[in-house]
């Protein structure tokens, strides 16, 4: 063996000193949820929800679709799709819009339901517990749900958190649990003690009720910019995550409450502004590892009107969804029904587009063993080698492509897909 210069002893003592950093880094950067993240949020006012929500909104998707791109030629010339992918996304669009046409729901008792006398919120608070469990009766809920309540400010945060516990108190009174998938989302944050009181309040129904500790989950909207950096000049979003108490699943950008707050007039609050795409490389920078989903918002033109117009509003949102998913943002807003065609159009496209070389990349690297390899002009490496496998989870959950294509593209087995660990691939491989 060759001789080395520091002591086992003292080397010891050094690698023991790391053990409770690394800990720590293992506990805070878990790493990608291994859930699936919805590609989008649809919310709508809490006076509008009803049971078969999700179903109607795909109806009236679908309509769109047929009225104003009655065929994939149509549709690829009014989104900018590429001709070559036009038939398979269109066919997809429209099983997805068949089958599956809302992922998320947020019921909403803010911005889309405004602030109304106190006994109609009551009222409405319980009359949508009442709908969504009729629905889990009925098995007509999207795969994820939740509320938005009001902001926790001063003048607000009593209304607010009695509308968060009337609603939930009619929901198990009726259903007896809560849907899978549940969340309520916290808007309008401008301070860690309003998280810290959100927790609170979980905390308190959980035990009142006899749930389990941490059932209830929550998620942030990131809208202020004290949402995005403290007072004292720090990065705010660990504070606001920590405040959680482990509940925090996900944080939402709000484009148009972040662009007013950072004073850009109306005609140029939009996704693309550069203040934007600032606030959430720091969400990305401060969240990543972290197991927390990010969302970008939404576009606020809706596709509405004459043909034309529809047509103009339609190539926006697919240009803002493109623009979101090249940035790292796998999941948005939605605010109209015929925004959903879009929306399921621009995810597709953007993952069969790069379907081909992330196959290659994939094959050939499962192939080395872990071993650094070089494709074409483009060098991987094993963090590389766990992206690639993130490329067909997502393009997979999403129904960009199915199961039995993932499964022929990557050269996986459904079941190492499905264990989502590329490291584990490489161990089991290498043992066989």
């Amino acid at each position: 063996m060759a001789a080395t210069t520091i002591p086992e002893k003292g080397l010891t003592t050094i690698l023991d000193a790391l053990d409770k950093a690394n800990a720590g880094v293992a506990e805070r950067f878990p790493g990608d949820s291994p859930h699936r993240q919805p590609v989008h949020t649809v919310y709508g006012g809490a006076h509008l929800f009803k049971a078969d929500t999700a179903q109607k909104l795909g109806a009236l998707a679908l309509r769109s679709l047929q009225d104003f791109a009655p065929d994939a030629k149509t549709f690829a010339s009014a989104i900018g799709l590429d001709p070559a992918l036009a038939d398979r996304v269109y066919l997809r669009v429209i099983d997805k819009l068949t089958r599956e046409a809302v992922e998320d729901f947020r019921i909403d008792f803010e911005d889309g339901f405004g602030n109304r006398p106190d006994a109609e919120e009551d009222e409405h608070a319980q009359r949508a517990a009442g709908e969504v469990a009729a629905a889990m009766a009925a098995g007509s809920l999207p795969p994820s749900i939740g509320i938005r309540i009001k902001p926790l400010s001063e003048e607000l945060k009593r209304r607010s958190l009695r509308t968060f516990d009337l609603f939930l108190t009619v929901l198990f009174e009726r259903a007896g649990k809560l849907p899978s998938n549940f969340v309520a989302t916290l808007p309008k944050i401008t301070s860690p003690d309003q998280v810290a009181a959100m927790a609170a309040a979980c905390d308190a129904f959980e035990y009142w009720r006899e749930i389990a500790a941490g059932t209830l989950k929550f998620e942030l909207m990131i809208e202020t910019t004290q949402s995005v950096f403290a007072a004292d000049g720090s990065v705010a979003l660990p504070r606001l995550v920590a405040e959680g108490g482990g509940r925090i699943v996900a944080a939402h950008f709000g484009t148009y409450d972040y662009t007013a707050a950072c004073s850009i007039t109306a005609a140029h609050q939009h996704m693309r502004h550069p203040v934007c795409d600032f606030a959430k490389h720091v969400m990305q920078v401060s969240l990543a590892g972290t197991g927390l989903w990010l969302s970008d918002g939404a576009t606020n033109v809706m596709p509405i009107g004459e043909r034309a117009a529809v047509h103009r509003a339609w190539r926006l949102h697919a240009e803002h969804v493109r623009h979101s998913l090249e940035t790292g943002f796998y999941q948005g807003w939605d605010l109209h029904p015929a925004q959903l065609p879009t929306r399921y159009a621009a995810v597709y496209a953007f993952f069969l587009e790069g379907l081909a070389a992330a196959s290659d990349r994939l094959k050939n690297f499962v192939q080395k063993a872990a071993q650094a390899t070089l494709v074409g002009d483009v060098f991987d490496d094993a963090a590389t080698g766990q992206g690639l496998l993130n490329y067909f989870l997502r393009a997979m959950s999403c129904g960009a492509i199915t199961e039995d294509e993932a499964v022929q593209m990557s050269g996986l087995t459904l079941e190492e897909l499905r264990g989502r660990s590329f490291v584990k691939i490489l161990r089991q491989r290498a043992h066989t």
